[in-house]
C-alpha cells in the first residue's frame, strides 16, 4: 500500500479533516493502477512515454517515541517499515502525527525524490497534507529551473497514487486541499487539458458557485486559475465579486496582498475595480506593519501596474516601513520597491541612508539589474548619496562586462545628472572608454549619446568618440525610421559639439553640420536647462531695480547666440557704468546673473546640477562674468534694504562702499 503525507499549502492551513488515504485505489490491482496512471498523465506531461515499469507500494508505520511535545515522526533516514499490507488493509488514524515537526522535516527537503521517499515512509494522513506534499514537489521543481516534472517522478508509484487520488476524489476533498493542489499544479504550468486538471478546475468552479469558500481560499483559487485560463474567465470574476462582497477586516496580510496581485492580473479592467481597490488602498494602511519584505515588494508592484497614484499615503507608509527590510530583501525584490518609488516620485531620507548602508557593504555582490536601479533611483531623485555612487564606481571599475548597454547608461547618467566624480573617477572612465571601444556597435544609438553627453557634464570629455557621433552614419542612425532626429537628441548632439569648441580646442576632427543643431537648449518637453522660478525672480528683480535705479538697465531671458538662456544679463562699458539693456554699442563687459532655486541643486544640497554646471562654465568661457544668486542666500535676507545691499556686493564687488 503506497503510504502518502502531505503537506499544507503555501498559505498556513487552519484546518485538516482526517480522509482515508488512498481508498479510490483499494479496489484496483497494481498494475491497473499503473495503466490509469499513464493515460491520465501522458496528455499532460508529453515527455512522459508509455514504457513498463514495475510499480512497489509499501505501508509505513511511524515509530513512536516519548518527546516534549508528544509522539513524534521517527528520525528522516530511519524509517521503519512493517510488512506489506495489500490495498484494502485498514487505515491509521494519523492524529499522532506531529504536524509542526512533520513540516519541518518536509521543509529541510531539497529535492522531489526525497520529498516522495520521505511521505512514502508514513502513513496516510489527510488530504489537506497531502496537497502541500504535492505543492512542495512543485515548488522543489520550479526552484530548480523546471517547467515540468522529470521524468522519473512521473513514473514514481508514491506520486502516481497522489495524483489518482486527488483525480478521484476531487468531489471529497476539502476546500483547503482542492485550492492547494491546484495551485500546486498550476505553478508547473500544467497542461489545461488533462484529465486531473480539468476534474480539479471543474470542482472548484462548482464550488465558486456554489459559494461559501473562505477568502483564502478564494485567493489561492483566483492566482491559480489566472495562471491557467488568463484574467478574463468568468469564475474569476466571481471569485472577485465574492471577494469584494467580503470584509476587509477578515483578511490576513497575505490575502490582502494576493488581492492586489489578482486585481493586477486584470489591470485593463481597472476602472471597474476602482471603488474596490479605493478601499482596500485605505485598509491597506493599517496592515503594512505586518507586511514580510515579499509582500511589500509585490503590493507595491501591484499599486504600479494599477497606477494607483492616488495611493500616496499607502506608498509612504511602505516607504516608512522598506527601511527596516532592506537588508532582507532580494535583488529582484529590491529591485521592484526601486522602480515603484521612481514611479510614484517617492523618496524618503531614512529609506536612503539605509540603502546607502546597503548597497556600501553588498555591492560587489549585488546584480546589475539591482545597481543600474539604484542609480537611476538617485538620479530621478537627484540624490547625490556618494557613499552609493563611490561604491557603484568600484562595482563597474571591476565587473564592467556584467553590464549591458541600457545598464551601463543608467549607471554613468546620475554621474553626470548629479555633476559628481566618484574618487576612482580615471579608473571609472578609463574603464567606461575601453568598454565603448570594444562594444561600440553593441550600443543603441541613443543610449550612447546619452553616456557621452553624461560624460560631458562632469568635464569628462569623449574625445575620441566624437567624430563618430558627428558623422551622418550615426546621425541616420540615431534617426532611425523617423522622418528625423529627436528634439533631446539634437540638443544633447549641439552640447557636446559646443564642449569640443570650448573646452577641447584640440579636437580637430568632424564638426556637427548646422542643419543639426538647435537654436535654445530651452524648451518646454526636453531643455538642458533649468527654467528660472519665477517668484525668487520677482524678488531679485524688485532688488535690481532699486539698486540700479530703473528696470532699463537689465533684460531678462535672454537667448544667447550659444543656446543658452540667461535668467538676468546686464552691460557695462569699459568704465564698469552700467548700460540699457537696449543698447549694443560699447559693450564692455556682461554680467550673466544665474538665479538657481532648489531645482538646480541635488536634492537637499547646495550642490549644482550637471547641467547648470556645464552651462556656467561654458558662459565663461564666452566672455560672460557669471553671477551666481542661490536661493539659499536670497532667503537669509530679512529686509528689502538688505537685499539691495546683498545684489551690490555680488554685482560690484569692488564698489561695495556705494550707495545707489
Amino acid at each position: 500500500m503506497a503510504l502518502i503525507t502531505l503537506r499544507r499549502n503555501l498559505y498556513h492551513l487552519s484546518d485538516f479533516r482526517i480522509h482515508g488515504a488512498l481508498a479510490a485505489l483499494k479496489n484496483h490491482p497494481v498494475n491497473h493502477v499503473r495503466k490509469m496512471v499513464k493515460e491520465r498523465l501522458c496528455p499532460w506531461f508529453p515527455s512522459l512515454q508509455p514504457e513498463p515499469c514495475r510499480v512497489r507500494f509499501h505501508h509505513a508505520c511511524c515509530k513512536k517515541f516519548h518527546s516534549e511535545n508528544g509522539d513524534a515522526l521517527h528520525p528522516l533516514g530511519e524509517p521503519v517499515f512493517s510488512q506489506a499490507h495489500d490495498w484494502a488493509g485498514p487505515e491509521q488514524n494519523p492524529k499522532s502525527l506531529d504536524e509542526q515537526m512533520f513540516y519541518r522535516r518536509l521543509n529541510d527537503l531539497d529535492s522531489s525524490e526525497d520529498v516522495l521517499h520521505f511521505i512514502g515512509t508514513l502513513q496516510p494522513l489527510p488530504d489537506s497534507l497531502a496537497a502541500g506534499a504535492l505543492q512542495r514537489i512543485c515548488e522543489v521543481e520550479k526552484k530548480d529551473g523546471n517547467h515540468k516534472l522529470p521524468k522519473g517522478i512521473l513514473e514514481n508509484g508514491v506520486f502516481q497514487a497522489l495524483c489518482v487520488r486527488f483525480e478521484q476524489e476531487s468531489p471529497s476533498l476539502s476546500d483547503t486541499a482542492l485550492v492547494t493542489a491546484l495551485q500546486a499544479l498550476s505553478l508547473l504550468y500544467v497542461g489545461p487539458q488533462s484529465n486531473l486538471l480539468l476534474n480539479l478546475v471543474a470542482e472548484s468552479r462548482h464550488r465558486v458557485n456554489r459559494g461559501g469558500l473562505e477568502v483564502r481560499s478564494l485567493c489561492i483559487l483566483g492566482e491559480s486559475l489566472i495562471r491557467l485560463q488568463g484574467p478574463g474567465g468568468e469564475t474569476l470574476e466571481l471569485i472577485i465579486y465574492q471577494l469584494q462582497g467580503e470584509k476587509l477586516e477578515t483578511f490576513a496580510p497575505e490575502d490582502i496582498v494576493a488581492l492586489y496581485r489578482i486585481l493586477q492580473a486584470c489591470a485593463e479592467k481597472v476602472d471597474r475595480h476602482q471603488a474596490f481597490l479605493n478601499k482596500i488602498n485605505s485598509f491597506s494602511l493599517s496592515v503594512v506593519s505586518n507586511l514580510s519584505p515579499t509582500l511589500m515588494s509585490q503590493m507595491l508592484t501591484a499599486l504600479v501596474a494599477l497606477d494607483q497614484t492616488q495611493a500616496l499615503p499607502l506608498v509612504i507608509k511602505l516607504g516608512k516601513y522598506a527601511v527596516r527590510h532592506i537588508p532582507h530583501f532580494t535583488h529582484e525584490e529590491l529591485r521592484k520597491v526601486l522602480e515603484a518609488f521612481i514611479y510614484f516620485g517617492h523618496n524618503d531620507r531614512f529609506f536612503t541612508t539605509a540603502l546607502e548602508r546597503h548597497v556600501a557593504s553588498l555591492c560587489l555582490t549585488l546584480d546589475p539589474e539591482v545597481i543600474s536601479t539604484v542609480m537611476e533611483y538617485c538620479g530621478r531623485k537627484q540624490i547625490l548619496s556618494k557613499p552609493i555612487f563611490d561604491a557603484v564606481a568600484e562595482t563597474f571599475v571591476g565587473q564592467s562586462e556584467k553590464f549591458s548597454p541600457r545598464q551601463v547608461s543608467e549607471l554613468i547618467e546620475p554621474f553626470g545628472k548629479l555633476n559628481y566624480l566618484p574618487p576612482n573617477a580615471s579608473a571609472l572612465f578609463r574603464k567606461l572608454e575601453n568598454l565603448l571601444l570594444a562594444r561600440f556597435d553593441y550600443f543603441p544609438p541613443k543610449t550612447l549619446l546619452k553616456i557621452l553627453h553624461s560624460c560631458s557634464l562632469i568635464e569628462c570629455h569623449p574625445v575620441n568618440f566624437m567624430a563618430k557621433i558627428f558623422s551622418p552614419y550615426f546621425l541616420q542612425q540615431l534617426q532611425g525610421e523617423e522622418s528625423s532626429v529627436d528634439r533631446l537628441s539634437l540638443a544633447q548632439l549641439t552640447q557636446l559639439f559646443l564642449t569640443s569648441v570650448l573646452e577641447c580646442p584640440f579636437y580637430k576632427g568632424r564638426k556637427l553640420l548646422p542643419k543639426y543643431q538647435v537654436r535654445s537648449f530651452l524648451t518646454p518637453c526636453c531643455s538642458l536647462e533649468t527654467p528660472v522660478d519665477f517668484q525668487l525672480y520677482k524678488s531679485v528683480r524688485i532688488g535690481l531695480i532699486d539698486l540700479l535705479g530703473a528696470r532699463m538697465y537689465f533684460a531678462s531671458k535672454v537667448l544667447t547666440p550659444y543656446c543658452y538662456t540667461i535668467d538676468v544679463e546686464i552691460k557695462l562699458d569699459e568704465e564698469g557704468l552700467v548700460l540699457p539693456f537696449t543698447i549694443d554699442e560699447d559693450v564692455h563687459k556682461r554680467l550673466a546673473l544665474c538665479i538657481d532655486d532648489p531645482k538646480r541643486f541635488s536634492l537637499n544640497s547646495r550642490h549644482l546640477l550637471g547641467k547648470e554646471a556645464i552651462k556656467q562654465r561654458h558662459l565663461r568661457l564666452l566672455g560672460y562674468q557669471v553671477v551666481q544668486i542661490p536661493y539659499y542666500e536670497i532667503e537669509m535676507l530679512k529686509s528689502r534694504v538688505e537685499l539691495v545691499e546683498y545684489l551690490q556686493r555680488k554685482l560690484f564687488p569692488h564698489n561695495v562702499g556705494i550707495r545707489w
